[in-house]
């Protein structure tokens, strides 16, 4: 594995829009409450927030999509909502150019996953996240809608030109769904990429799968304390998953990729000096990297593609995109910088 000049990056950029991508996950509903911190409490040490604005967005599995759509992409989507208002605001949400959410199935017997973020503004330059509180059905689909979800993915990826699996543990992608979408991609020569929270084993034989570093520690019960011990990992992910790439995600240390030929490359992060939100931008990651490797780019290409990607959505609040534009003069700049590919 080697550098890529920015003028390289720049062309793949360029052949990204139009790109057909499958995804299919556990969506929710990413809410913001949002307001001022004015003084503490007297009934316990915490701020009180005057309320100023709140705010939803697609969050987990669709979040994705939402890329996949600001990069001139098509991406259809195949989850599970339950039937209430949170799942009818997720859809409406998801009525968009680039986006195709008929494959969205509602379930009556769960209800929709709701993440809710309190921020507390005050004088600092951008808001502060003070809790979290999740709505989520962790259990598996009944097979009914199970059997619904691999329905839809059989009928939709022969027409992508790529399946990427987001797995937040909500039921959606199991090792059925998982088989059924790899299997037509293995078949007809389509990219499959996952990024999974959960069970990584059952992510066998794709193009690319990511994680970040605690979930590779989970999966492997070790420690990666050391250089050497992230291509270790991914060495032996690589190994026991049969893919052709594994990418292990290191927050403000870059990212970690190994290939099936032994090409290994650590690639620093391309912004560590102005981090907000780091919401959503390993979703960012996997669906760049998707749509590049759909777009004939390496692993390696890809993988510099969606850090420079992420690099650029973890300086705003909450689940956010970057465009064509956006992606082209990041890599300007960091070319005039002499920052390494």
């Amino acid at each position: 594995m080697g550098e890529d000049s920015p003028g390289e990056l720049i062309q793949l950029v360029s052949r990204l829009p139009g790109k057909r991508v499958l995804v299919v996950g556990d969506v929710c509903l990413d809410e913001y409450i949002v307001g001022r911190a004015q003084r503490l409490s007297r009934e316990a040490p915490v701020p009180v927030l005057e309320w100023e604005r709140q705010f939803a967005v697609p969050g987990a599995g669709a979040n994705p999509a939402l890329n996949i759509s600001a990069l001139g992409g098509f991406a259809t989507i195949v989850g599970v909502v339950g039937d209430d208002e949170a799942g009818r605001t997720l859809r409406q949400l998801l009525q968009i150019p680039g986006i195709d959410s008929r494959g969205i199935i509602i379930d009556p017997s769960r209800g929709t996953t709701v993440k809710t973020r309190v921020m507390a503004e005050a004088s600092l330059r951008f808001p502060q996240q003070m809790v979290r509180i999740d709505r989520q059905s962790s259990r598996d689909l009944d097979a009914h809608i199970g059997d619904q979800v691999s329905a839809v993915v059989r009928a939709a990826a022969p027409l992508a030109d790529a399946v990427l699996f987001s797995d937040y543990r909500g039921g959606v992608v199991s090792s059925a769904v998982v088989e059924t979408g790899a299997e037509i991609c293995r078949a007809q020569g389509k990219i499959s990429t996952a990024d999974s929270q959960g069970d990584l084993f059952k992510f066998k034989r794709l193009n690319v799968v990511k994680c970040n570093q605690q979930e590779a520690e989970a999966a492997l019960a070790v420690k990666l304390d050391r250089e050497e011990s992230f291509q270790e990992a991914a060495s032996s992910l690589l190994g026991r998953l049969g893919a052709q790439a594994v990418v292990i995600t290191r927050g403000g240390d870059g990212i970690s990729l190994l290939d099936a030929q032994g090409g290994s490359a650590h690639i620093p992060a391309a912004n560590r000096s102005e981090v907000f939100d780091v919401t959503g931008a390993g979703d960012t990651v996997i669906a760049v990297l998707t749509m590049a490797l759909a777009a004939g780019a390496s692993e390696y290409q890809a993988t510099c593609l969606a850090n420079i990607a992420a690099g650029l959505v973890v300086r705003r609040l909450g689940n956010v995109t970057a465009t064509i534009e956006e992606l082209s003069v990041a890599i300007r700049a960091m070319d005039d910088r002499g920052d390494v590919y």
